[in-house]
This record gives structure tokens, C-alpha cells and sequence, in this order.
């Protein structure tokens, strides 16, 4: 169980090396400051690589442009601090997608052993860290009619979990149901490209964990919601 969420500042950050084994690290920033581990966010465009770049250029609003820029900015950085390697050096890639081999499919790091997951919502981002494949997501409550726009697509168990909630109960509910689905399909490299239903990871505070995966529910800011997916362990 991941019990503490490092926080990425203004300096350079001390990960140590790499985890091992079924080890994860777990770390947090707010996106809407100007510096992360030394690195100005407004010098992103020298570090990123030309993927990155064009991206964050497609975004018509200065903020959003700012908060993917923080966000990869962090990443890189954490990246760079765990391999030894610079953040401009960091190569990132796509693996294959499992449902259709285009490559797509979780992002990576060239030559590395080392498997990572980012997530940024609202003024928030959340990086996992760790040895096997790996999955987390941060979820900002969303509003009454964004519960309205999904309920009916998830696990026909988790809406009735929703239905059953007073209509103020739900956007939280919605929330940690969102981080967890999330974290599991980022770890899986699946993404959304088989829908909402699946797998099914419940609504309720303790979270439901889908076959070969364990789902934890991390600290996060009171109005956000975020969750870590790893593989499960087995016993002989």
C-alpha cells in the first residue's frame, strides 16, 4: 500500500535509483507553478521533445498550454533524476497497443527497465514510478452533469452503485471510480478503446480489484480524487 506521495518542487529532486522489484514511487505536483526540479516551465521548449512541443502548441488556452507543459516538464525531470540522465536526454516512447499492435499503447522509455504512468487534471499531476507496469490517475470531482453524461456506460454494477447515491454523493463517487478505472486501463495499456464498462472497479471506499491488478486509493487534495494500479502478487 502506497501510504505517502512525494512532492516535486522548485529543486532538484532526490528520487534515489529506479524501483525494484514490486516497489512504486509515487509523486505530486500543482501545475500552475512556474518551476520544477530547478527547470523553468516557460524554458519547457528545451527539454520536451518535438512531440511535446507540438502538442502543448495545439492548445489554444495559456493555461492548458501551461498545466501539459508542467506536467511533462515534472515528468522528465523525475525521469531524468532516477536514470542519471539529463531531462532533455529522457527518449520517450509508445509500446504496442494489446488490442490492435498499432504503437500506441503505454508510454515508455527508450532502453530503460523502467516503467512509469502520468496524470494531470485540473492544477494537479500525479507520476508513478516503479519496476513492472504500472498505472495511476488523479481525477478532479467532476460536476453533476458530468456524472449524468457517463453513469449509464460504466459497469452496470457501478451505476447502480450511483443511482443509489443522493445526487450530491455522486460526483465524489464518480471521482474515485474514474481515478481507479483509469489507473487499471493506463496500466494495462488499453486506454478507452474498449469503452467504460470494463473492468469493473466499484464506487465504494475500499476499491474492488480486477483480476491481476491491485487497486489502492491515494492521498490527494480534498477536491480531487486519485488511485494507483499494480500488478497484483501471487503466492505459492
Amino acid at each position: 500500500m502506497i501510504e505517502q506521495v512525494n512532492q516535486l518542487g522548485s529543486r532538484t529532486p532526490r528520487t534515489g535509483p529506479p524501483p525494484t522489484g514490486a516497489g512504486v514511487s509515487v509523486w505530486s505536483w500543482k501545475t500552475t507553478a512556474d518551476v520544477f526540479g530547478g527547470r523553468p516551465v516557460q524554458e519547457a521548449g528545451t527539454v520536451l521533445d518535438a512531440d511535446e512541443r507540438a502538442r502543448a502548441a495545439g492548445m489554444i488556452r495559456p493555461a492548458d498550454r501551461h498545466r501539459y507543459l508542467a506536467s511533462h516538464l515534472g515528468l522528465r525531470v523525475l525521469l531524468g533524476s532516477c536514470l542519471g540522465l539529463a531531462p532533455q536526454d529522457v527518449r520517450l516512447i509508445r509500446e504496442d497497443c494489446p488490442c490492435c499492435g498499432a504503437p500506441h499503447g503505454r508510454p515508455a522509455v527508450a532502453g530503460a527497465a523502467l516503467h512509469f504512468s502520468l496524470s494531470h487534471s485540473g492544477d494537479m499531476a500525479y507520476l508513478a514510478l516503479a519496476a513492472q507496469p504500472v498505472g495511476v490517475d488523479i481525477e478532479e470531482i467532476p460536476s453533476p452533469q458530468a456524472v449524468a453524461d457517463v453513469i449509464n456506460v460504466l459497469h452496470p454494477a457501478e451505476t447502480a452503485e450511483l443511482n443509489a447515491l443522493a445526487i450530491g454523493q455522486r460526483p465524489l463517487a464518480l471521482a474515485r471510480l474514474w481515478a481507479r478505472k483509469e489507473a487499471v486501463l493506463k496500466a494495462t495499456g488499453t486506454g478507452l478503446g474498449e469503452g467504460l464498462a470494463h473492468p469493473y472497479v466499484g464506487t465504494h471506499p475500499t476499491p474492488t480489484h480486477p483480476p491481476g491488478w491491485t487497486l489502492t486509493d491515494l492521498p490527494a487534495p480534498d477536491d480531487y480524487r486519485a488511485a494507483l494500479a499494480t500488478a497484483a502478487t501471487t503466492t505459492t
